[in-house]
């Protein structure tokens, strides 16, 4: 890599700090977009910094959003006693993308883990409380991972909703 001007190693180790992009797809991505019009390498950058400068959580799922509230949590002909509780957004996207699932969502970001030092606190599990304290939600759907750290998540959130009256089920795997 040492071969190249500095402004192209600089471009290879931004993009391979990307997950799943090793020093030679990040050395091939960067090739790509040099070889390209420069209007493509603008409205990549564009499109990048866009992202950043609108995109926040949603206040209600905790989802991506270009807006304070996400088009789901916004729609009102989505399933409000039905809730489905994933890790991360892309999980609600997966869900979203199967056409399965027609209510709402709560996004926990992430799993408890102990030995990382991931509690409670960190997977909105008080959020997850209040929302159902302030709603009419009658099922809890667990959509979280198989790992150890999933299950545990699930078995936790399962254990204190038990005082609700509501059914709490775990999607199957």
């Amino acid at each position: 890599m040492s071969h190249y001007p500095p402004s192209i190693i600089n471009l290879i180790k931004s993009i391979a700090k990307l997950p799943g992009i090793g020093e030679k797809t990040a050395e091939r991505l960067t090739m790509h977009i040099l070889r390209s019009p420069r209007k493509e390498a603008e409205r990549l950058s564009n499109a990048i910094m866009e992202a950043k400068e609108k995109v926040r959580l949603c206040r209600r799922c905790y989802g991506l959003s270009d807006d304070e509230v996400c088009k789901i949590c916004a729609d009102s002909t989505r399933d409000a006693s039905l809730l489905c509780v994933v890790e991360q957004p892309a999980d609600m996207v997966a869900m979203e993308k199967s056409g399965a699932f027609t209510g709402r969502y709560h996004i926990l970001s992430g799993v408890l883990s102990p030995m990382n030092g991931v509690g409670p606190d960190d997977i909105r599990m008080g959020e997850l409380i209040a929302k159902i304290e302030r709603s009419q939600i009658k099922e809890v759907v667990l959509a979280t991972s198989t790992t150890v750290e999933g299950e545990a998540t699930a078995s936790y959130i399962a254990e204190h909703l038990a005082t609700y009256p509501l059914k709490v089920t775990r999607i199957a795997s």
